[in-house]
């Protein structure tokens, strides 16, 4: 913690990356409003001593729905960030360890999916899936894999040529247990940090790709599809689409620098 207490910005990730786990977990007891109670009386009235962000259109507490849509999007950035780095790791271990021509396809095929940009390749499988979360999940942990293959593919290059490495294996050690005992023990940091940067890289798809309407369906509130009910209003009712937009503003901002603090820390020659 001296790291983080050292390095402004990466206390400042922590506070920010805190606060918004907090908030969102915690949004029963900091709104007292439903995020579906409409009320068409008081649709696109500003914020108030009452509700702080304002109604919606359909006079819905802004508020509740921005900490309740914030559920979504750390459930979609967590999960996906474990389903990518799962897959991941387990190619690039695959590709690094194996060599030939095993390495050769994967890592091919990893080239292939890292060619297409993060937005268009999870727009395409959430295409053939359908809408919802689980369905989000998958679409943005086949988008964020390709990094972890290629971190966990050099990094096994390098670690299996290691002494320890070879003295494992000349007592007779198998393959999955020098990989689970030796090798994967000693790039846990660099998986840690790329999966914390990456966490507000799913984020951020996931409030895109709600934007365009492939998201979660409504009524259930995400940032992205937020964001997109007040685009039409934006010059008359800027808050409907400024508070979400802010939202997902702090969250990647909180875990990239959340990311950049990590690396500090289990970087010993950051020391």
């Amino acid at each position: 913690m001296h790291v983080f207490a050292s390095n402004r910005l990466a206390l400042l990730g922590v506070v920010l990356g805190g606060l918004v786990i907090v908030a969102t977990v915690g949004a029963p007891l900091l709104t007292a409003f439903d995020p579906f109670d409409q009320s068409p009386v008081n649709r696109l009235t500003g914020p108030d001593a009452l509700h702080w962000m304002g109604r919606d259109s359909f006079g819905r507490d802004i508020l509740a729905r921005v900490l309740y849509a914030g559920r979504v999007s750390l459930v979609v950035g967590v999960g996906s960030v474990a389903l990518g780095g799962s897959l991941g790791t387990l190619l690039g271990v695959i590709a690094g360890y194996s060599g030939r021509w095993i390495e050769a396809l994967v890592m091919r095929a990893v080239d292939v999916l890292m060619a297409f940009p993060s937005l268009l390749l999870g727009l395409t499988v959430l295409a053939v899936l359908g809408a919802g979360v689980d369905k989000m999940i998958v679409a943005i942990g086949i988008v964020l894999a390709p990094p972890f293959a290629r971190i966990v593919h050099a990094a096994t290059l390098s670690l299996k040529t290691r002494e320890f490495v070879d003295a494992a294996r000349c007592l007779g050690a198998s393959r999955g247990r020098i990989v689970g005992r030796h090798i994967l023990p000693n790039m846990l940091g660099d998986i840690i940090v790329l999966a914390s940067l990456l966490v507000a890289t799913a984020i951020r798809i996931e409030a895109s790709l709600s934007f365009i309407g492939l998201g979660v369906s409504p009524p259930t509130p995400t940032w992205g599809n937020m964001i997109r009910d007040g685009a039409p209003l934006l010059l008359n009712s800027p808050w409907l689409s400024i508070f979400p937009g802010l939202a997902v503003l702090t969250s990647v901002l909180a875990f990239n620098l959340l990311g950049d603090g990590l690396r500090d820390v289990l970087d010993p020659r950051s020391h």
